[in-house]
């Protein structure tokens, strides 16, 4: 089982193949849905990676990969700005997490 990362940008992508996750850069909406399909359909991707920004493109599919499928687990993540990190932020879970409220 491997990760797979669709990212709208490029430095997320850069980041995550040498971490050894494998990935598409997907800048519209058709790209997003082929990215996501392929790896939806590959029995050995186990969690898929997508920036917020694609989410954005192709949010039905991914909030019914989220919701239905057992596989893949879908991760959104915010791009290496920190731009669209929203509720789900990872520094607020941090925070949360080891007791620090704001």
């Amino acid at each position: 089982m491997r990760c797979y990362c669709v990212s709208d940008d490029p430095d997320v992508l850069t980041g995550m193949r040498l971490a050894g996750i494998e990935g598409t850069l997907a800048t519209n909406k058709r790209e997003v849905e082929n990215a996501v399909n392929k790896a939806a359909y590959d029995p050995g991707v186990a969690i898929l990676i997508v920036t917020q920004g694609c989410y954005a493109l192709y949010r039905e599919r991914l909030d019914e990969l989220k919701l239905s499928a057992a596989r893949p687990l879908v991760n959104i993540i915010s791009d290496s700005h920190g731009r669209g990190g929203g509720t789900d932020s990872i520094m607020r879970l941090i925070n949360e997490a080891i007791g620090i409220k704001f």
